[in-house]
This record gives C-alpha cells, structure tokens and sequence, in this order.
C-alpha cells in the first residue's frame, strides 16, 4: 500500500452508494488523506467546507474491483515479463474499474516465470496510487498443471511442483494467491506450504477427484479457479480412474462450505443458467468474478498469444473472446465491469451481490479485506463511480484519481 496518498478530502455525491448487503441512494462518500472517513445518505453526512466534490451524475458510487486472476491487456502479457508490459496491462484494467490486481502466472520455464515476478516487484516498489490500479501481489497460477488440463496456456511447460522453485517465488513476497493441481505429486506439500504463508491456495487447470480434493483441503486447499473451465468432471474422473464414477472438483466446491470459487461472465465462457446455478449454490461470499483475461482486451480482431512473447501459444481474438486452434476458448478480452454487468443481467444475484463479488469477497478469500474490497469507514479510498448502465466512468485509488489515457 503506498505511504503516501493525497492528503485533501474529497467527496463523492449525486449517486447511489453500493455497499456489500444493500444500496443507499442519494449518499456520500467522504474520503482523506487515502482513506475513507464517512458513508451515508446525503441529509445524514456532512461535508467540510475545503472538500474537492466528485459528482457521480446520478450513477452509482462503488468500490474498486480487486481481480484476482488475469493475464493481460492491451496487447500485453504480464508473462512478457517486463516492467514496461506489467503496467500497460495494468492500466488496461485499471480503466475497468479495478483497483487492487493479482498479476496471473501461465505455464513457463523457470526462467519466464522469474522474470515476471521481478518486473512485478518491481512495479509494486515504485507504484504511485495516480499511476494505476495498486498491484496487491502476484497469482501463481502456472506452471503446476495436469497434462490433460493445461488448456490454452503454452504446452510442455507444465510439470509437477517443485519445492525448490516454488519456495523460492513464494520467498520473494510478492506471491498472495497459489495454484497447483490437487492430483499431482506434491500437491499437498504445496497447499501445506502455501497455507503456512497465508496465501490463497487454490486448484485449477485440474483433473482431481473428489478424495484427492480432499486430500487438498486438509493441506489448506480452499478455492478453485474458473469453475467448469479446465477442471475435472465426473465422467473424465471415470475415464481416469474407472468405475463406479467418482466425484469431481465440482461436487467438492458445491458439498463444502468452506470452499471458494469464481466465473467468467464474460458472456461466452459459461450460459446464464451456469452463472445462475454458481450463485445459487455458492452465493456472494463465496463465489468471485474475475477476468481471467488476456492480451487482446481492448485490441483488434487478430492473432495473439497467452504467455511469454517468445513462447506464448497462439489465439484468435475474434472481437469477443479468445479462441484456440482446436476451437477452445483462449481466456476473455473484457475488463470487470463488464463481468459485473453480465452477471447482474443473466442472474438474479442483486447488484449489491455481484459488486460484493467484484470486490469484497476476494479481499476476504486473498486476506486483504481490512484495507479493500468495500466502501467502509477507514479502509483505502479504492472508489469508483459507474453510470446507469454499469460502465466505470471514474476511477479513484487512495484517493487519486486514474488518468484513462494509455
């Protein structure tokens, strides 16, 4: 978090205010020196008199996103794995809405992954709140993934978790959130691992069974990444394992409470009866949004590619979303309120709902929901002002605001 935000006071008004449980329209937002210092309706808040006023046009008045699974935008990867690349992807998502982001790892050599996490430090160490969205940490995503999982992301660089190389990222700390398939030799060592530091321990591009996600949550497993994407079914369990078919991952995320997991409203990725039945059996604080997205957000129609630019597999951009040379899709090309307006509109989760999942419930699931993820008394000024139709107009990080132009 930075040590030094803006030190005068301002005041978001002329909106709805968007809070975890409920709306509150015609409120204020009062903010200073980086923080939120009030949060009511307008007849019952007062505002200083030296107070810089924020008119919200009669829109809504929310909380900065926090994404907690990306990979680019803007024709970077953060895979590139330079400075230069991890801040224009940033900005592209920081325009969206999203003021807390978890840089995304891919499948990769050693070497490509290091380099990313350096370029990620390093933007971290010399971030201003003006500059872009506050990178939170890093989500090692790749490289532990099943074989038979490893989807769009670059093949051949999957591999088994390797204490040595996974010690020594999560040493660097920058790492808030890890991945590691939960069938593969070591998994729960990692889990184990993971859970000790803190982090948000997860399993993704997985063909785990019930028993061994399991075996994974008594080592600290608590989230899934992109529910029905690259995850295990009942039948490819059967077709692993044989008869009589065994329980999935899903089953697994449906039966425990404890377990978190997050969609892709992208509007290609999952029909609105998935979003519906994800909300339905999870509910807002314990399923997340994320974007998920890739390079081509905000580019033209083309070819691109997920990872490393010197090792990346190829995509399609068709305008909408990523597609795969075997037809499978390649990741979103959309920022977050885009996701947010399409699960408010396929389900009948209430705004308040879908916001929280843009926001407050990965604070809570990363661990950070003392300083973001909602409009709160003394957390960051992470704000945003959306209009009528969900479309961020403003964005605000401790209190500065971000300057759109790339």
């Amino acid at each position: 978090m930075s040590d030094t935000p803006e030190s005068r006071t301002l005041a978001f008004y002329n909106g709805t205010v968007v809070l975890p449980e409920s709306t509150v329209a015609d409120a204020v937002v009062v903010c200073r020196d980086g923080r939120i210092r009030a949060v009511g309706a307008a007849s019952d808040t007062s505002i200083p008199d030296d107070t810089e006023r924020i008119d919200a046009g009669g829109g809504f008045i929310a909380p900065g996103f926090v994404d907690q699974h990306v990979h680019g935008a803007l024709g970077a990867d953060f895979m590139d794995g330079t400075t230069d690349a991890v801040k224009l992807a940033i900005r592209g998502h920081t325009r969206y809405g999203t003021t807390s982001i978890f840089p995304t790892t891919t499948t990769g050599t050693p070497e490509y992954l290091n380099r990313m996490l350096d370029a990620c430090v390093a933007v971290r160490d010399s971030w201003k709140p003006g500059d872009h969205a506050r990178l939170a940490g890093v989500h090692w995503y790749g490289p532990y993934f099943s074989s038979d999982k490893v989807g769009a992301h670059p093949s051949g660089f999957e591999r088994f978790p390797d204490p040595a190389e996974y010690i020594a990222a999560f040493g660097l700390g920058i790492v808030r959130i890890a991945t590691c398939a939960a069938e593969l030799p070591g998994a729960d060592e990692f889990y184990r691992e993971a859970q000790r530091r803190g982090f948000l321990a997860t399993c993704g591009h997985s063909n785990a069974s019930y028993q061994e996600m399991q075996r994974g949550f008594d080592a600290g497993l608590r989230h899934v990444d992109h529910f029905w994407c690259a995850m295990s079914s009942t039948a490819s369990i059967g077709q692993r394992l044989g008869t009589p078919y065994q329980g999935s991952m899903a089953e697994f995320v449906i039966m425990n409470d404890e377990m978190s997991t997050e969609v892709l409203a992208d509007g290609e990725h999952l029909a609105p009866e998935l979003l519906e039945f994800a909300w339905r059996f999870k509910g807002p604080k314990r399923l997340c949004l994320v974007t998920d997205a890739n390079r081509a957000v905000d580019m033209p129609k083309g070819e691109y590619l997920i990872g490393p630019k010197e090792a990346g597999k190829p995509f399609t951009h068709n305008g909408r979303v990523g597609v795969g040379s075997n037809g499978g899709l390649a990741s979103t090309a959309f920022g977050m309120d885009h996701m947010v307006r399409t699960m408010l509109e396929q389900t009948s989760a209430s705004l308040s709902d879908v916001i929280r999942m843009a926001s407050l419930t990965p604070a809570e699931r990363i661990g950070m929901d003392n300083e973001i993820g909602s409009l709160e008394v003394n957390k960051l000024a992470d704000v945003q002002i959306l209009d009528s139709d969900l479309r961020t107009q403003r964005v605000f990080i401790e209190g500065v605001e971000f300057k759109t132009a790339i």
